[in-house]
């Protein structure tokens, strides 16, 4: 698996972990204590954590590429 390859395993990775680890510890406008927000929608989340989840998902994303690369190139499985 050359460059390219690995580049793109790790962005299909990358977006399958985010979007796996965007709804964990999300709390609603409403489930929080007072967010004061006149107009808000309800189910909005009072504090997404985006840069927490966005660094986990990387690191997530790294761990699990390397592990397709070091498959990939032990050629216990052919890629292409």
């Amino acid at each position: 698996m050359g460059p390219v390859g690995i580049v793109i395993v790790f962005i299909l990775v990358w977006w399958c972990v985010f979007f796996a680890v965007l709804p964990m510890g999300v709390k609603g406008r409403w489930e929080s204590d007072g967010d004061g927000v006149e107009g808000a929608e309800p189910g909005a989340p009072a504090d997404p954590q985006l840069k927490r989840k966005a660094v986990l998902a990387t690191v997530a994303a790294v761990a699990l590429t390397a592990l397709v690369a070091v498959v990939a190139a032990s050629g216990l499985v052919r890629f292409g």
